[in-house]
């Protein structure tokens, strides 16, 4: 016990680092899921997930996954609950990155969506995966 309170300020930045290596962790089990490419495709496949590409018109019509239905990231709010009529189906939020996406899962999981998933690393990932996409 002496050793602990001579040496408190080591053990507060030992207990300090250990939670910043941490927080990636914890915060990213508090979001959405992030699944990778064949992840969303068995998603796809296996329980009719309903893919949304939150990229703006211009980026959704130079490429996007086949059957995904866009919906810019500022319309989410407004209108996610008539592109994806059943909440209850999963539902996959794409976009270039993967980082619009997630703003759009804290959105769909407000309202009410039960299963939300991102795909990680966006299209570009989806694209290195060699999965189809089409062009509008």
């Amino acid at each position: 016990m002496k050793f602990l309170l001579d040496n408190w300020m080591l053990f507060s930045v030992a207990i300090a680092s250990g939670g910043m290596l941490l927080w990636p962790v914890l915060s990213g089990a508090a979001a959405a899921g992030a699944l990778p490419a064949n992840a969303v495709v068995q998603l796809i496949n296996r329980q009719k997930a309903v893919v949304v590409d939150v990229c703006e018109a211009e980026e959704f019509a130079s490429g996007h996954i086949v059957g995904s239905k866009n919906l810019p990231l500022g319309q989410v709010e407004e209108k996610l609950a008539s592109v994806a009529k059943n909440k209850t189906l999963p539902l996959v939020l794409v976009c270039q990155s993967g980082a619009r996406a997630k703003r759009a899962a804290g959105i769909a999981k407000k309202l009410g969506f039960e299963k939300v998933d991102v795909l990680a690393g966006g299209l570009k990932a989806w694209k290195e995966a060699n999965l189809p996409i089409e062009k509008a």
